[in-house]
C-alpha cells in the first residue's frame, strides 16, 4: 500500500489537527519520499515509518510538537540537519538499519538540542572504532544511544513506564478494596461493643427474671407448706377438744351412775 493511502486509512474519518500519533509502517514510498504527509498535522507527538524505502527526508513536513521518530529499517543516507528544521522538539529517534556510516553524517543532530536518546543499530557507522565514545562526545545532549547510557545502563522502555504507572494504579484499587477508612473501622468496632454490651444486658435481664421466678416459686410453696402446718395444728387442737369434752361427759355420768346407787 502506498503511504498516502496508508495515511488515509490511518486518519480513521479524524482530521489531520487531531492526531497524535501516526504508524505508517511497511507501507511503500514512491521514489523513496514522504508523500501524503503535510502541515495539517500539527498535534502529531509521535510518528513512525520504519521499512518504508524511505531514503530522503526533504519532503518531511513542519511537525513542531513531534517527540518521537521511528525511521528503523529504511536506506537513508544523509540530510539529516531538516530533522533540526521540521522537528526540532524531537527528544527520541530510531535511525538503526539505515545506510549512515560516517560521523560527519551525525554530526547534523546536533542542532537537536532536546534529544535524549538516538539508535543507530545495524547501521555501518557502529563499526567505526572507539564508536559510542565519538558519539557521546560529538553528540552531548544525548543520554542513551543504541539503548544504553555511557555507564552501560538500560534505558527505561517506555511500556514498561507505562506499567508501572498502572501497578500504582492497581496497588490504589488495591487500598480501596482493602476496606473503609480507619476511622470508620473503628466506628464500626465501637458499635459492635455497644451491641455486645446490649446483648450481655440482655442476657442479664433475662437471667434475673429466672432467678425472680424461682424466688416466687419457691416462697409460693413455702406458703402452701406453711398453710399446711396451720392445718395440722389446727385439726389437733380440735381432736384435743374433743376427747376433753368426751373425758367430762365420761366423768359425769360416772358421778351420776354413784348417786344412782347410793340411793
Amino acid at each position: 500500500m502506498e503511504m498516502k493511502k496508508r495515511i488515509n486509512l490511518e486518519l480513521r474519518n479524524r482530521a489531520p489537527e487531531e492526531v497524535t500519533e501516526l504508524v505508517l509502517d511497511n507501507c511503500l514510498c514512491v521514489n523513496g519520499e514522504i508523500e501524503g504527509l503535510n502541515d495539517t498535522f500539527k498535534k502529531l507527538e509521535f510518528l513512525s515509518m520504519a521499512n518504508v524505502e524511505l531514503s530522503s527526508l526533504a519532503r518531511l513536513p513542519s511537525l513542531n510538537k513531534l517527540r518521537k521518530l521511528e525511521l528503523s529499517d529504511n536506506i537513508i543516507s544523509g540530510g539529516l540537519e531538516v530533522l533540526a528544521e521540521k522537528c526540532p522538539n524531537l527528544t527520541y529517534l530510531n535511525l538503526s538499519g539505515n545506510k549512515i556510516k560516517d560521523l560527519s553524517t551525525v554530526e547534523a543532530l546536533q542542532n537537536l538540542k532536546n534529544l535524549k536518546s538516538l539508535d543507530l543499530f545495524n547501521c555501518e557507522i557502529t563499526n567505526l572504532e572507539d564508536y559510542r565514545e565519538s558519539i557521546f562526545e560529538l553528540l552531548q545532549q544525548i543520554t542513551y544511544l543504541d539503548g544504553f547510557d555511557q555507564d552501560d545502563n538500560e534505558a527505561p522502555d517506555s511500556e514498561e513506564e507505562d506499567d508501572e504507572d498502572g501497578d500504582e494504579d492497581d496497588e490504589d484499587e488495591e487500598e480501596d478494596e482493602a476496606g473503609p477508612p480507619e476511622g470508620f473501622e473503628e466506628e464500626e468496632e465501637e458499635e459492635e461493643d455497644d451491641d455486645d454490651e446490649d446483648e450481655a444486658g440482655s442476657d442479664l435481664g433475662e437471667g434475673e427474671e429466672e432467678v425472680g421466678l424461682s424466688y416466687l416459686m419457691k416462697e409460693e410453696i413455702q406458703d402452701e407448706e406453711d398453710d399446711d402446718d396451720y392445718v395440722e395444728e389446727g385439726e389437733e387442737e380440735e381432736e384435743e377438744e374433743e376427747e376433753g369434752l368426751r373425758g367430762e361427759k365420761r366423768k359425769r355420768d360416772a358421778e351420776d351412775d354413784g348417786e344412782e346407787e347410793d340411793d
